[in-house]
């Protein structure tokens, strides 16, 4: 009978077989083991086959997963260097403690998190004690990004370090008063001890691969050599659902970082409950990890379960293993051994034999206690395997049990990430399941007491020693400052004082310009860190390729199809510029990391990001928040930024709103530079406040629009309007416009593009209406609010003060009218302040296809629209005829 299935095709029938009868002889030998010794001896073989041709450098795919065990064997792991017992009571300490503080700030309602470190103690400590390098030897060390939610671990090492008292521990989570603890690692919070913020669950890995990508680019452009410095990130096996977390793999196996190791803590559970609860987690990550050509190391199982594996003679447990999802697991964590010799070994007769060889309390040890990252040596052995791996990245998959310590109410449960604290009773059970010195008489008045075994105790100075050996405290930021940088040219700045004359030019390509010319300094112009998410032509830029040179760690190993033209796309080894291709959120932490090289490295570096600004601030603004955190400092350019200046891009390409999610973080200094001398300065000014010698922790946000505009020549005096938010650029006399005597008047308030059709509507409303119109350049509408509302503070504090915005219209008596290409809502941010009659034109709604001019009489915001706006506004107050503003109307077609 004919197989209606018939024999598949392959790949490799497409290509020639040299010997076919070689070939149908192996094929004949496995389907032999099969028959004869099991499927189980033909998948060994195999593998061994498999791996023996990996170790002989055979070009051959590498298998995606692997059986759910170690990748390093007890056998083969290397002897810890270090005491092992003090190591244990160190840590012992450090459970206690961080636990404590969690739970005596419950009282408060604080709350925080105690299961996440003490499912990874281990994972820090042997980190700390061994590997974690710190700044005092190179000034750079290791980068370590904590898990956020295991911060209280890291505090609980600190105050045992001495690095913080009890106070600070009772203070956890109450920061108002200025001496508190963080949450979480927020370096803005918490500046000399953390680095790097990392409980935005996703930006911290994303972020890892990209500051050990910036660590070789520092090195290959000889900025500085951090080609010892190593990047640690620790992750929860939940936190990589987040798109971000693997969003940069590829890159980081692509460029064979392996100054990179991620740890993911791998305790099968996320916030509610199991992270795979009807699969497996390790499993899954290592076929994603492999796949993108990481260096995969398993820590699953602790030394009690070697005896197991010696037992699996037929592959039954192995298999068993990996069958048994994730959420059964955590189920025997809590079940007595009989019912896991029904549900797990009654499976398989194989196993039901098995059982029969193994105790009730050698079960419930390999069940309950037994795993790969609860073990220092095994950890350790990780570790060591991750930095002796060269040419690709490592990841560490290790196996733990959340709430590991903390006793049956914690282990294991699905609300323990919920669960604030312990009992007295639970407390007591830890103690003495940790085996530390601390008497009941301690729980004064029923509290928890904190556990030091003292300054000069044999714990503190091993650890002291350790710290000292890999070079200094860890985690720890830098706090001293690098240096102002050396005052760039003025002639740079001044390139536009004399405008354009009749060459049009859009902000855009000022912006581009001004940092070229600038980045031709000796002192500084090496420290420009050019990052652009492809479309860097778009932004015309790519007069930089030949001169500046992409960065890319091979160079350039081809011939680029455009070599004979004069903009011909370079890549080098010591590029500058970082062309990211299609991601905003790798661009944004290319950021991140080169705007903090001042404080990871003691390098100051001056990052400029420039991005289509509607897929920016609207699309990672979370990283902005990070960068803030992070205290990091640079320029972020939103090109082609307002809803009207990008024709026939559609909804989702016309930015609107950028500006005010901008407005919303604290750190980030926004503007809507109208002018080419307008972006000179407030680059001037950044690069004074950002670099200078009182360095303030804040970056630039600056849009810009791609749209060719006559460029004016600068008024004199303006300079100090520019960076506070507003200036007058011209009244209705000194623009030349006629205008009778005693006529009306309004002044209009125009931002970024937008100052362009309220000049036309400033000589339509005189020459048509005989209104008297002053305009007005508004930079930064956020900037007058932030003054206006320090304004305000300082009254309550009973101090006089007058905003910024009221001195500027100081004695102006006609109605104001403010003009954006965004929503009204960004105008409107100083309406309360504007002591006038006060009114707004945006374009709020969706954006849309069209050119521009159509765009614009859509929304409402062009030149005619504002005329008819200005004459309404005037016409309630009786300063124009009621009549005009329907006159205006059907002249213009509105």
């Amino acid at each position: 009978m004919t197989d209606p299935v018939g024999k598949l095709p392959s790949q490799l029938d497409q290509l020639p077989d040299r010997d076919p009868e070689e070939t149908a002889e192996w094929a004949a030998s496995l389907d032999a083991v099969s028959e004869h010794a099991g499927a189980h001896r033909a998948e060994y073989l195999m593998r061994r086959t498999l791996q023996h041709a990996e170790e002989a450098g055979l070009a051959l795919p590498r298998l995606l997963e692997t059986d759910y065990v170690n990748t390093i064997p007890t056998s083969a792991e290397p002897s810890v260097d270090g005491d092992e017992e003090m190591e244990r009571r160190i840590t012992a300490w450090n459970r206690w403690n961080a636990a404590a503080m969690v739970t005596r700030g419950s009282k408060y309602g604080v709350g925080g998190h105690i299961a996440t470190f003490a499912s990874a103690a281990w994972l820090y400590e042997t980190g700390f004690n061994h590997f974690f390098r710190g700044k005092e030897q190179d000034g750079s060390g290791d980068q370590i990004y904590v898990q956020g939610h295991a911060s209280p671990g890291i505090y609980a090492r600190a105050f045992l370090d001495g690095r913080l008292d009890e106070s600070h521990l009772d203070h956890f989570r109450q920061e108002a008063g200025g001496k508190g603890l963080p949450s979480y690692p927020h370096p803005r919070r918490l500046p000399w001890l953390w680095e790097f913020p990392t409980v935005s669950m996703g930006l911290g890995p994303l972020s890892a691969i990209y500051q050990a990508r910036f660590n070789r680019y520092l090195t290959n452009r000889g900025i500085k050599d951090v080609s010892q410095s190593h990047v640690w990130a620790f992750l929860g096996d939940g936190e990589m659902d987040e798109p971000e977390s693997t969003a940069a793999l590829a890159l980081a196996s692509r460029e064979g970082l392996d100054n990179l190791t991620f740890v993911i803590n791998c305790n099968l559970q996320r916030l509610d409950g199991p992270v795979r609860a009807n699969f497996k987690i390790v499993q899954e990550l290592e076929a994603q990890f492999r796949g993108a050509g990481w260096n995969v190391v398993k820590s699953l199982w602790g030394n009690a379960w070697d005896e197991l594996f010696q037992l699996d003679t037929t592959g039954a447990l192995v298999r068993r293993i990996r069958e048994v999802p994730d959420a059964q697991v955590q189920t025997y964590q809590t079940r007595d051994a009989a019912y896991i010799r029904e549900d797990f070994f009654g499976k398989d007769p194989a196993l039901v034999e098995m059982a029969k060889l193994l105790s009730d309390d050698k079960i419930l040890e390999c069940f309950h206690l037994s795993r790969g990252g609860h073990e220092p040596r095994k950890v350790y052995a990780a570790y060591k395997a991750a930095l002796a791996h060269k040419g690709a990245p490592t990841v560490i998959l290790a196996q733990t049990v959340k709430g590991f310590t903390l006793g049956e109410g914690f282990a294991s449960k699905n609300a323990n990430h919920q669960m604030k604290k312990l009992t007295n009773d639970e407390f007591k059970n830890m103690r003495d399941l940790l085996e530390l010195p601390i008497s009941d008489s301690q729980f004064a008045d029923g509290q928890v007491p904190y556990g030091h075994p003292g300054a000069d105790s044999p714990e503190v100075r091993y650890l002291h020693e350790r710290r000292a050996a890999l070079g200094g405290p860890a985690p720890t930021r830098r706090m001293h400052a690098v240096g102002a940088l050396p005052a760039q040219s003025e002639k740079a700045f001044t390139s536009f004082d004399k405008g354009s004359g009749s060459q049009s030019v859009a902000t855009t390509m000022a912006f581009v310009r001004l940092v070229k010319d600038l980045m031709r300094d000796k002192e500084t112009g090496k420290r420009w860190v050019p990052i652009v998410p492809d479309e860097a032509r778009t932004f015309g830029m790519e007069s930089l390729f030949p001169s500046l040179g992409i960065y890319s760690p091979k160079g350039q190993t081809y011939e680029p199809v455009d070599r004979d033209q004069l903009m011909y796309y370079r890549e080098a080894k010591d590029g500058q510029i970082l062309n990211e291709g299609i991601t905003e959120a790798g661009s944004m932490a290319d950021f991140i990391a080169a705007s903090t090289a001042y404080s990871t490295h003691g390098e100051t570096m001056i990052p400029f990001y420039i991005f289509y600004s509607m897929f920016g601030w609207q699309r990672t603004a979370d990283q902005m928040w990070q960068l803030a955190d992070q205290l990091g400092k640079g320029f972020l350019i939103g090109a082609t930024a307002g809803r009207t200046t990008l024709t026939g891009e559609g909804l989702q390409h016309a930015d609107g709103h950028s500006p005010m999610i901008a407005a919303t973080n604290p750190a980030a200094l926004t503007y809507d530079p109208a002018f080419a001398y307008e972006v000179s300065a407030i680059v001037k000014d950044g690069l004074k406040r950002m670099y200078g010698e009182n360095p303030e922790d804040v970056f630039y946000y600056l849009t810009v629009y791609n749209e060719p505009m006559p460029q004016p020549a600068k008024p004199s005096g303006v300079d100090e309007g520019i960076v506070r938010g507003l200036y007058r650029f011209n009244t209705a006399e000194s623009a030349g416009v006629n205008v009778p005597a005693n006529a009306p008047g309004i002044q209009l308030l125009g931002a970024g593009t937008a100052i362009h059709w309220t000049l036309k509507a400033q000589k339509m409303l005189a020459e048509e209406w005989g209104v008297a119109a002053d305009v007005w350049s508004a930079t930064s509408w956020t900037e007058l609010r932030r003054d206006a509302l320090e304004a305000d503070a300082a009254i309550l504090r009973g101090e006089e003060r007058t905003p910024y915005l009221r001195k500027a219209l100081d004695g102006i008596s006609t109605p104001v009218l403010a003009v954006s290409d965004y929503m009204r809502q960004v105008p409107d941010q100083i309406a309360q302040w504007v002591e006038q009659d006060y009114t707004s034109l945006g374009a709020d709604g969706f954006g849309l296809s069209d050119t521009r001019d159509a765009a614009r009489r859509h929304f409402g915001i062009d030149a005619e629209s504002i005329v008819v706006a200005a004459l309404a506004q005037l016409a309630r107050r009786g300063e124009v005829p009621a009549s005009a503003v329907k006159e205006a109307r059907e002249r213009y077609g509105l």
